[in-house]
């Protein structure tokens, strides 16, 4: 057995993890990366490709490491295909955006976290975690090549993405780290990257499309006019669908993409759920898509990430500088991501839980009625003003979506009591429990009034 000692260790090389050892290495601090995939298939990531506010990143990375991944960024707006309708809803997104080559974009946070002076440790798949009798995580025992791989550290980062093994591995059932976490919470998901022949016309548009049946949608997102991420994906409490002939099966309908052929292609599961209430326990920290940091309504997280990894690295340094890695003393991370964006995930978390309990045709009619650009700002805020719920009827095209309208007007209001209940994130791990009993009973009201089956 071979033993590695460092002060942080971080599991998975994705943009959390990378983020997270490039801001404590740039401040001095011993930092590995154990990665499971070997050096050439590192970054290497199922993705929708999209990237939306890079201009605001981390500095641990710098843009300009990142930009020779951006092969489009003159995509402005969403494209929403309802063929129920016959109708394609243009939607402007705010803010940059840009569709990435994400095994490029995998290789350059890689290679901007060792320029930060990070270790990579690659072909490294972690078992199993190391934990003291008290409950304090030292650190994670793994194989390389068949040769067992120690790394005593004091913080572990779980950067290792949806239902990660480290959670199973450590006890933590004392602190206050979420353990309430289930496959139905998350989405499976497959994509393929499709070279065309003619340039596509909507390569300024990210394009969105209900599936045929459970709960999902299909995406095509120009890489280039040629070069198309087309995906698809399910929520995981629906009938399973065949997503490699289902996607297919709508591609056969696209004439753009006649004799097209296959580049690459790559499943994945999505935590299209609420961040976690914590992602701190004594020595540990789950960032990412390991702490559920995605955008619950369309499955980004890349942004979220970035930041996730520099406030779990920042509290990590804190609580070392202290020589004490309690829960409590790394307790900011969680209120640094409630405070930026774990609130309104929270509140686009019930929208998610409402679109399960309605008819697809029915939400599909709906959206094709809606003003576009009130429906952009519900997207990207997690909720919209009240005054354009009181106004959109002016916008209806039938009288048959009314009792629609009325439950989702409700749904907004309950999401907004959500999100200034999240706004009261608790400043210490003794405050959590009565936080989310307040919490519970804001979801009680929100699955009574949407009729969906309790998610959490």
């Amino acid at each position: 057995m071979t033993t590695h000692e460092c002060d942080i260790v971080v599991v998975g090389a994705g943009t959390a993890g990378c983020y997270a050892a490039a801001t404590a290495a740039r401040e001095g601090y011993d930092v590995v990366v154990v990665e499971r995939k070997d050096e050439e298939e590192a970054g290497h990531i199922a993705c929708g490709d999209a990237l939306k506010g890079a201009d605001a990143f981390p500095e641990a990375i710098p843009k300009s490491q990142l930009e020779p991944s951006f092969t489009n960024t003159g995509v402005d707006h969403g494209r929403f295909e309802i063929p129920q309708e016959n109708t394609v809803l243009e939607i402007p997104v705010p803010g940059e955006l840009a569709v990435i080559d994400r095994w490029e974009y995998g290789r350059r946070i890689i290679e901007g976290a060792e320029n930060a002076g990070v270790e990579f440790h690659y072909d490294t798949v972690v078992k199993d975690v190391t934990q003291r009798s008290d409950g304090r995580v030292t650190g994670v025992r793994g194989k390389r090549k068949g040769d067992i791989q120690r790394y005593d550290a004091d913080v572990v980062v779980d950067a290792a993405g949806s239902l990660s093994i480290l959670q199973d591995k450590a006890d933590l059932q004392d602190p206050t780290f979420d353990t309430n976490v289930t496959y139905s919470q998350f989405c499976s998901a497959y994509r393929e990257i499709v070279e065309v022949e003619e340039p596509v016309p909507w390569d300024d548009a990210l394009v969105f499309k209900p599936t045929e049946r459970a709960a999902g949608y299909l995406w095509y997102f120009p890489r280039t006019d040629t070069e198309i991420n087309a995906g698809l994906g399910f929520q995981m409490t629906e009938e399973p669908m065949h997503l490699v002939d289902d996607l297919k099966r709508d591609l056969r309908t696209r004439p753009e993409f006649e004799n097209a052929t296959v580049e690459d292609k790559l499943g994945a599961a999505l935590p299209t759920r609420r961040p976690y209430d914590s992602a701190t326990a004594p020595g540990f920290m789950a960032v990412g898509d390991a702490a559920g940091h995605v955008n619950p309504t369309t499955g980004g997280g890349i942004a979220g990430a970035a930041y996730a990894g520099k406030y779990a690295a920042e509290a990590a340094m804190d609580a070392i500088e202290d020589g004490d890695v309690s829960e409590a003393n790394l307790w900011e991370y969680n209120q640094r991501v409630m405070d930026h964006f774990g609130a309104r995930y929270a509140g686009l978390d019930v929208y998610n839980i409402f679109s399960t309990a309605v008819d697809v045709d029915d939400l599909m009619g709906l959206l094709g009625a809606l003003p576009a650009t009130k429906l952009a700002e519900a997207l990207y805020s997690g909720s919209a003003n009240v005054g354009w719920w009181l106004k959109v009827q002016t916008a209806i095209k039938s009288f048959g979506h009314w009792d629609l309208i009325y439950d989702l007007y409700q749904t907004k209001s309950l999401a907004d009591d959500l999100i200034d209940h999240y706004e009261k994130y608790p400043s210490r791990p003794q405050g959590l429990e009565p936080w989310q009993r307040k919490r519970d009973s804001l979801m009680e009201d929100i699955y009574e009034t949407t009729g969906a089956d309790p998610k959490y």
